[in-house]
Parts: structure tokens; sequence; C-alpha cells
């Protein structure tokens, strides 16, 4: 019997599959996709891989998606469910807060519940990350609840290895930034014409941080491959590569990762909410090393 149960929104970016083998709980959060003035709801939910790899082309197609990550009724929805089939601890991952109020909502929503239910508690854990940096710290949240650790241990675990998580986030077409107002218009503009990719990381607040601009994905490869150089991952030998649509770079850094430092690297392609802000043919590498994030 485990001592906790394991929870997580959508943008952990974990493959339907393996969240439904290891019994992990699932908020879908929603996205809506405009085409031509005609609105499609979705939610972060897909199943097959195909599915994936047909948002892209929506978008590559000239369609635009949007999002919301409050879902407040969502969150409540899903704890009272887990409330009301006995569950009495609950640790449950967010997107970072310094992306949006998704960490307040949820433990709002645990809060609402637990008035009802008084012995129901929730662990809500600001990664400081998305996508599969936030899914990383799942699947050692997993770990710790599979060898037996109660949530307070596991809460603190991971929120000592969140910081350790170095990202390396590149965007191929910089429009899809400046929409989510992580550029400016210009610097947009210039870098379409000049093939200028922006390398972004998450600063200690969990906010997205410009580290570098280089010219063209070789470089940016480049880049990423001479920082882990400078210092690789840690003992735990933990790496994630996410794209979206971009497979031939996303299997480049998987061959690198695993003939530098003999590592199998977790390569996935990217959910629909996080693939909404940075668009088709992005990718990133992540992994935890001994340093905190962004110090060497």
């Amino acid at each position: 019997m485990y001592q906790f149960v394991l929870s997580t929104d959508s943008t952990c970016d974990l493959y339907h599959d393996y969240i439904v083998k290891n019994d992990i709980k699932h908020v879908p959060l929603s996205f809506i996709v405009e085409k031509d003035g005609v609105m499609e709801e979705g939610l972060d939910a897909f199943t097959e891989y195909g599915q994936y790899v047909a948002f892209y082309k929506k978008l590559r197609d000239g369609a635009f998606s949007k999002t919301s990550m409050l879902n407040y009724e969502s969150h409540y929805n899903h704890f009272l469910a887990l409330a009301k089939d006995g569950a009495k601890n609950v640790l449950h991952f967010t997107i970072s807060s310094g992306l949006a109020r998704t960490r307040e909502v949820a433990a709002d929503a645990a809060a609402e519940v637990k008035k009802e239910y008084p012995e129901f508690n929730v662990y809500v854990v600001d990664p400081l990350t998305a996508t599969v940096g936030q899914g990383l710290l799942v699947r050692l949240a997993l770990k710790c609840r599979n060898e037996g650790m109660t949530a307070q241990q596991a809460y603190d675990y991971v929120m000592e290895k969140r910081l350790r998580i170095q990202h390396f986030i590149v965007a191929d077409d910089l429009q899809y930034l400046k929409r989510g107002g992580r550029i400016s218009a210009a610097v947009a503009a210039i870098g379409g014409v000049l093939n200028i990719k922006p390398i972004l990381s998450f600063d200690k607040q969990g906010k997205l941080l410009n580290i570098d601009k280089v010219r063209g994905v070789k470089k940016a490869i480049s880049f990423i491959k001479t920082k882990m150089e400078t210092e690789g991952p840690d003992e735990l030998k933990e790496v994630f590569i996410v794209h979206t649509d971009n497979e031939e770079a996303a299997n480049e850094l998987a061959e690198f990762v695993r003939s530098r430092f003999g590592i199998e690297p977790h390569v996935q392609i990217m959910g629909p909410v996080i693939g909404s802000h940075v668009g088709p043919n992005a990718f990133a590498l992540g992994y935890i090393s001994k340093s905190e994030r962004n110090d060497f």
C-alpha cells in the first residue's frame, strides 16, 4: 500500500500509457485551436503519437492555439474524486508559478475539498519548470512513492532537486514567443529574418530566461552540447529531451547523450498546452546536475 497518491496536471507531458501503467492521477488542461474563425476546444490528454503530430501540423497550416492553465473547476473535481475514493495524502505537481498561477489555483481547490474531507491533504509542488522538466520530477516522486516514502518525504526530496534541473530550450518560430509576451515584436521580427535562435532556460524563480542567441539550429545544438561538456548529469543520470515535431534535432541530441555520457535519455514530443507557446519545430534538453540552474 502506497503512503500517498501521486498526481500531476498535463503540463508534465508524460505519455498516457506511462501515466496509466504507474497509477499517476492526471488533470488534463484545455486548449483552443482557431483557424479561419472556427474555434475547436481540446484537452491535453492525447493517447497516441499521431495526435501530437496532427496538432503541430495544424499550427504549421496557419492555425493558432491558445491555452488557459488555471482550470479551477477541473482541479476541484479532480481532488474531490480522490477524496471520495479515500485518498488521505496527495503529492500534486503543477506548471511553474513563474509561468502561470496554476499552483495557487490547485492549492485553493484542494483547500476547498479539505473543508468537506478534513483528513484530505494535498502537497502542491511548484516545480519551477514545465513540460518534461516537470515530468522528470514526477518520475522521481514515483520512485519515492514506490519505495514507501511518505508524501512529506517525497515532497522534500523533489523540492531539493528542482533547482538543479538545467534547461536549454530552442524555439524555431519566434512569433509564438512574441504572442506569449516572452520576447518583443522587434526581436521576433529581426530574429526571423536573421534565423536567430534564442536559447532559453528557467531562472530560479521558474520564469523563462534568455541565456544566449545563436544563428541557426546547428549552432543551437552545438551550444547545448558545449554546456553539457562543462557540467554533465549528476549520479542520477536523468536526461530528458522534448520536441514539437522535430525528431531530427531530438535524435541528434539523444545520440550525443548516449555516446558522450552513456545515458539513455527520455525523448518525448511536447503536449499541446506548452506546445502552443513555442510552436512547431522547437526542441529542448534538460538534466539534473550538481550545480543549481544556470550557475555554470
